[in-house]
């Protein structure tokens, strides 16, 4: 297993988000996990990027992973390039090679020079993903990753996802809807603080 989650919990003073979250995921494999607004993805999902600490359970990573947050963190002033650039040396890549490629399939290479304080918000969305995908890693974290795409994006966004998968990428994607549930290899609910198996998808 690339990713195991065991009896994950998280609580904000009184409330109990998480009530012991567990799944797997395998290389190679593209993982939906669904809930309504409020049910606590957004804060699995920062649990798994590292950047939260659960109060109870374990989550076990191999290798590298990346996350791209539903609301981007970025610097209006800088450019879309000024961002590859920083990232870049923050990963720590000798090219920016695959940050240009990825902004080419999914037709942003014209807003290179743009600030990112006039891009629109589906074109901050795919500078977002881009950020998260430009190191390659083993586990993707994508929370909410096609809000603002229009529908040739979107349909990019599911290529660029197949290819990872094929490549043994480990994808995991967060959404309040279940979007083209048969193109993942696994769907879990969120619901009440636990995670099961959707009765709206097939798990293999």
């Amino acid at each position: 297993m690339v990713l195991r989650v065991v009896a994950v919990r998280k609580g904000f003073g009184s409330r109990q988000v998480l009530r012991g979250v567990s799944f797997e995921a395998r290389a190679g494999q593209l993982v939906g996990i669904v809930g309504e607004n409020g049910a606590g993805k957004t804060t699995l999902l920062r649990i798994l990027s590292g950047d939260l600490r659960p109060d109870d359970g374990r989550v076990d990573l191999v290798g590298t992973r990346g996350y791209c947050p539903q609301h981007p963190v970025l610097d209006e002033e800088l450019t879309v390039r000024q961002h590859l650039r920083l990232f870049q040396v923050a990963y720590r890549l000798p090219s920016p090679g695959r940050a240009l490629h990825l902004i080419d399939v999914l037709s942003a290479a014209g807003y290179l020079d743009a600030p990112v304080k006039v891009l629109s918000g589906g074109t901050l969305q795919k500078l977002n993903l881009v950020l998260a995908l430009m190191h390659d890693p083993d586990v993707v974290l994508l929370d909410e990753p096609y809000q603002g795409f229009d529908w040739e994006t979107y349909l990019r966004f599911w290529d660029l996802a197949q290819e990872l998968k094929d490549r043994g990428r480990t994808v995991i994607i967060v959404s309040h809807l279940a979007h083209d549930t048969g193109r993942l290899d696994v769907l879990h609910h969120l619901h009440d603080g636990f995670l099961g198996p959707s009765p709206t998808a097939d798990t293999a």
